[in-house]
């Protein structure tokens, strides 16, 4: 197992606080709506990421009839269907805006938590994502060309959700992501792109999903996830920089997917999300004491859960490390996927008790 060291203990962190994160999302509406809004006219290329961020974020908090009645599922899913480009069969980030992979994921996100999948052509997002596809098994985000492993799990989740895995070449897919991973055992958005954790997340995650996790350099990739956890408690996307909630889920769920999450200090990374709430007006932020957004909040409850923080017996969900999405949502959809057992001591997770499992033993 690997060795690090221990980070500094911190003073006692605040109690998660529910109920007013909720209140911070119920109001994001309106307020990023408003026609003097910056904050709206700044992100409205991405608002689809944003209601799925928001979304799934209210979903983790509470039950799913709850969640829908109290973001108004109907007014969402008309939003959303309109986001749709019926001439492609993908959606864009808003209204009017073109179609393009990481919010023809976002889109089938949110329709999976509504159970509402049916309310899609099939056919053409099918379609559409199969079109993205290269010869050399990466994917095009658009149909103006660029490449990056973002991509590559975005397709491959896509058509998972919508149980068409087989109609693109999963195969060279996989081997495309495999060619990514870096001599340090994190994997780029390319080959022979720094090592970053976000894009390792997608990495590991498409590799999950395409079964092929054989392709990892598990004890190499996990000694590198492992060492961006700083003195603070919180986690690191690269070598030299700062804590960030985000890589949160970005490191935990790619160690979970290869059986290492006990290789980073739960407790103290548990610890540094709670500083970064606002406990009065809602919300989780990058650091303790910058401004809240949707994004941190998401992936900053998303890190609670995985740490096991926040129970289901509390009236919490539990979040899927491979789709981003509620467990029980994941479930019954019947999405497939594979993990890597470690063994005893290896912090198994019985959320993804139902994937395929391979063993690989440390060094």
């Amino acid at each position: 197992m690997a060795s690090f060291i221990a980070p500094t203990p911190t003073a006692t962190a605040p109690q998660f606080s529910p109920d007013v994160h909720k209140q911070y999302i119920l109001q994001l509406s309106s307020k990023l709506s408003s026609p003097t809004s910056y904050e709206g006219a700044v992100t409205s290329h991405l608002r689809m990421s944003g209601v799925y961020w928001s979304l799934a974020s209210m979903h983790l908090m509470c039950s799913s009839s709850d969640a829908n009645e109290l973001m108004n599922s109907e007014d969402i899913l008309k939003w959303v269907m309109e986001c749709w480009d019926e001439g492609s069969g993908g959606f864009g980030g808003n209204v009017g805006h073109d179609p393009h992979l990481l919010y023809t994921l976002s889109a089938l996100q949110i329709l999976a938590m509504f159970g509402k999948l049916d309310a899609v052509d099939t056919e053409k997002v099918v379609g559409y994502v199969k079109g993205l596809q290269n010869e050399d098994g990466s994917f095009s985000g658009d149909e103006h060309g660029e490449i990056d492993t973002r991509f590559s799990y975005c397709a491959l989740s896509s058509l998972s959700i919508l149980g068409a895995l087989d109609s693109v070449d999963v195969g060279k897919a996989a081997e495309f992501v495999g060619s990514c991973q870096n001599f340090d055992g994190g994997f780029g958005c390319n080959c022979g792109a720094e090592s970053h954790a976000g894009q390792i997340f997608t990495c590991v995650a498409a590799l999950s999903i395409a079964k092929r996790l054989d392709l990892v350099d598990v004890d190499l990739l996990a000694w590198w996830l492992a060492e961006r956890q700083t003195g603070g408690g919180g986690l690191n996307g690269r070598p030299e920089k700062q804590s960030d909630v985000c890589y949160s889920w970005w490191i935990l769920s790619s160690l979970e997917i290869i059986g290492r999450r006990s290789w980073v200090n739960g407790e103290s990374l548990a610890t540094f999300i709670l500083k970064c709430q606002d406990t009065d007006k809602g919300g989780i932020a990058d650091r303790p004491d910058n401004v809240a957004d949707v994004f941190h909040t998401f992936f900053g409850i998303s890190g609670l859960l995985l740490l096991g923080h926040l129970k289901e017996g509390d009236g919490y969900r539990q979040v899927d490390s491979v789709y981003a999405l509620p467990v029980d949502v994941v479930k019954k959809l019947g999405l497939k996927a594979q993990v890597i057992e470690m063994g005893e001591g290896g912090g198994e997770d019985k959320r993804l008790a139902s994937y395929e499992r391979i063993k690989k033993t440390t060094a």
